[in-house]
């Protein structure tokens, strides 16, 4: 098995959509560091897992923006995380951390 890890830090603002009083509901931007992790039995054609290029092209869709445009789920730590990890190949967990002390991990069942 191939393992592979990046980690890239984004500028990314967000508002979240949330049931209870938070000054999170107010649009607010954080210094996002983003580590994906992918694995594969077979590397592709070129030697590779995964190009870190693909990877940072797909990251990089947070990058400077209202995180709110770019998907239609409300832009938590937790749902970023799962999007991401969604959204990149062979990926299998992907952590976010919005601010130091404040990190969440998606991973994919192993099913």
């Amino acid at each position: 098995m191939y393992y592979l890890k990046k980690t890239l830090e984004i500028s990314g603002a967000h508002h979240l959509n949330l049931n209870y009083e938070s000054d999170c509901k107010n649009p607010h931007g954080h210094n996002w560091k983003i580590t994906v992790y992918c694995r594969s039995l077979k590397l592709d054609s070129n030697g590779m897992v995964v190009d870190f290029t693909t990877i940072k092209k797909i990251v990089n869709k947070l990058d400077h923006v209202n995180i709110n445009e770019v998907f239609h789920l409300n832009p938590t730590a937790e749902n970023i995380s799962m999007w991401l990890c969604n959204q990149i190949p062979h990926c299998y967990r992907v952590t976010v951390q919005e601010t130091t002390g404040n990190e969440v991990s998606y991973e994919k069942d192993r099913n």
